[in-house]
């Protein structure tokens, strides 16, 4: 069964249920500024759970493209990504805990045709806050499963994202001990003080992962041999002219970071040092230095994205390739630039990678946080790597390097902000009459380079002071005296109307 077919098997189920499909939301979220992706499929109906009726229809199914980063440390195991697609069935004040678990074992075992045996299930065992969730294990029992694990809130119970919001008990369905569905019964709210409040209306959200149960149907345990990894995995052997099973882990982590890096590069979103960007930055510098380790040297960003896209058609990724690899390449050539002088640099740091002798005795030189801050500054390489390659070239990290190298970074950031207030005197809009003027010039200019350069022009900054006003926006390259020209003249033109504000 194929990825294309699973994904309209799932939506087909659950229309026939009375639900209504959804479109999914972006990969970065509009209203929810607790998080930096959208890293589950109900983070666009959180608003519903507290007021059910604002909802569309109050059964929703969805497929929704999802970031998560929690677990990119893990990416390289069989089963942990950054980027993949999460199935889900959402529920606002209808049905809940019978329906949402009866349904999944009917899809699981009549629609995906998974025998009952292989399929066990956990659920909440309780704990001194929050009781345990008996109704769950009945509906389980009375359905058959017999093999139901009690777990804590660490591994069965969801919520909230950020520090307060709805939240509650889960039940976990297992396949031949893979995880691959999670039913999530927001029953809960957890207040900003710690405290859980019954939900008027109570609510199901769960999740199905499209690249583990792709696994699962084409009798995989590894989700890197399915359909959706594997075309990426091949041109990996390709390029290093090296084998899959020699070097899984570097493999792996290549082919799931090329493939968050550039859906989040069609996201408008560019490599940088914060926020988003530096998510970016991060995956493909690590891609650049697994590639590395591979022997590869052949630019990624033109050899992979064409592989990823064949396996990705219908998400819109044919119309942005040439941004795509256009964006990944410009961060790729910066980086190669920078990295063996780094890399030089850290073994210069390290002692040569070999030992040091202190009087006698062997021994090797520590990272501390300075060395590892100065590799970061001078060099761009991000904490994360740094911890990387000394882990690889078996370099110890000195106790309290990582608190020191934050500490260090914390003094870099207030410097930098103060030389920044100093040099235009004031950082954010004020109340002025002038200040007032240049913050709706910066709503027009907006408008209009986006009228002019194209509807990929993103704010991505601004700074108002009564002298005068910048404007930061995503364009991928220098404007040319045509465009400023046409863009004076637009941005005149609408200020002459003198418009009602």
């Amino acid at each position: 069964m194929t990825s294309s077919e699973l994904r309209e098997k799932f939506v087909s189920f659950f229309k026939d249920k009375g639900h209504v499909e959804e479109c999914p939301s972006s990969l970065i979220p509009k209203d929810d500024p607790s998080v930096l992706f959208t890293s589950a499929g109900m983070q666009q109906f959180k608003k519903y759970y507290l007021d059910p009726d604002k909802a569309k229809d109050k059964k929703i199914v969805t497929i929704q493209p999802c970031i998560r980063t929690s677990d990119i440390d893990e990416v390289g195991d069989e089963s942990h990504l950054t980027f993949f697609e999460m199935m889900g069935n959402f529920s606002f004040g209808d049905y809940f805990k019978k329906e949402a678990i009866e349904w999944a074992k009917e899809f699981l075992e009549k629609e995906l045709g998974v025998e009952p045996e292989r399929i066990t299930t956990s659920v909440f065992k309780g704990d001194k806050e929050l009781p345990q969730d008996k109704e769950s294990i009945e509906i389980l029992k009375n359905l058959g499963y017999e093999e139901i694990e009690l777990c804590g809130r660490d591994e069965n119970f969801w919520g909230p994202t950020g520090s307060e919001g709805p939240c509650g008990p889960t039940v976990e369905f297992y396949i031949d001990g893979m995880e691959v569905w999670n039913l999530v019964f927001n029953e809960y709210y957890k207040t900003a003080d710690g405290k859980f409040e019954p939900l008027k209306q109570k609510g199901v959200d769960t999740g199905i992962g499209l690249e583990r149960i792709a696994a699962i149907m084409e009798g995989e345990k590894d989700i890197y041999k399915t359909e959706l990894f594997w075309p990426v995995i091949k041109k990996i052997e390709e390029l290093s002219s090296k084998k899959y099973k020699d070097y899984t882990r570097e493999f792996r982590i290549i082919a799931d970071h090329v493939k968050a890096a550039i859906f989040l590069a069609s996201e408008e979103i560019e490599p940088s040092n914060v926020s988003q960007g530096y998510v970016l930055r991060r995956l493909i510098r690590r891609t650049i230095v697994k590639a590395r380790q591979l022997g590869i040297q052949s630019n990624l960003a033109d050899s992979l994205v064409e592989a990823v896209i064949q396996v990705y058609k219908s998400n819109g990724l044919i119309e942005k390739k040439d941004k795509i690899i256009r964006d990944l390449k410009k961060e790729e050539d910066r980086f190669k630039k920078t990295l063996s002088l780094g890399l030089r640099q850290f073994e210069r740091m390290a002692g040569g990678f070999g030992a040091v002798v202190f009087g006698g005795a062997p021994k090797k030189r520590q990272m501390n946080g300075g060395k590892l801050f100065d590799l970061y500054q001078t060099y761009g390489f991000p904490l994360e790597l740094s911890l990387e390659i000394a882990k690889e070239k078996n370099v110890p990290i000195e106790k309290g390097a990582q608190e020191n190298f934050q500490a260090e970074l914390k003094k870099h950031q207030e410097i930098s902000r103060a030389g920044m207030a100093k040099k235009f005197k004031s950082g954010l809009a004020g109340h002025s009459e002038k200040e007032i003027k240049y913050h709706t010039a910066t709503h027009i200019l907006h408008e209009t380079l986006r009228q002019v350069l194209g509807d990929h022009v993103e704010q991505k900054g601004q700074n108002i002071t009564p002298e005068r006003l910048r404007f930061d926006f995503s364009h991928p390259e220098k404007l040319t005296k045509k465009q400023l020209k046409e863009i004076e003249q637009k941005v005149n033109e609408v200020i002459a109307k003198n418009l009602p504000v």
